[in-house]
C-alpha cells in the first residue's frame, strides 16, 4: 500500500472527501515525524517508532572490494506492537 492507497482507504472509512482524508493522513505522518525527532512515538497496539544512532564503521565497496569509511548516522526503527503482530 502506498500513500495514495492509504488516503483512499481512510476516505472509505470516514466517508468524507478525499481532501479531508489526505489532510488527516498528512497530519498523522507529520505528528509522527515531529515526535520521533524529539524521542519515541508509541502507539499502543500498533508499534513504537524510535530514533536510533548508527556508529561510524568500515564497509566494503562491492564493485571494487576497496574498504570505505561509512559515517555515523541517525535512523528510525520500528517495533511492531502485539495487535499488529497478531493481525499479520
Amino acid at each position: 500500500m502506498n500513500k495514495g492507497q492509504l488516503i483512499d482507504a481512510v476516505q472509505g472509512q470516514l466517508g468524507d472527501s478525499r481532501a479531508n482524508a489526505e489532510a488527516a493522513v498528512n497530519a498523522v505522518l507529520d505528528s509522527i515525524t515531529s515526535g520521533v525527532k524529539g524521542g519515541n512515538v508509541q502507539i499502543i497496539g500498533f508499534g513504537t517508532f524510535k530514533k536510533a544512532h548508527r556508529k561510524a564503521r568500515t564497509g566494503v565497496n562491492p564493485r571494487t572490494g576497496d574498504k570505505i569509511q561509512i559515517a555515523a548516522s541517525t535512523t528510525v526503527t520500528f517495533k511492531a506492537g502485539a495487535k499488529l503482530k497478531a493481525a499479520v
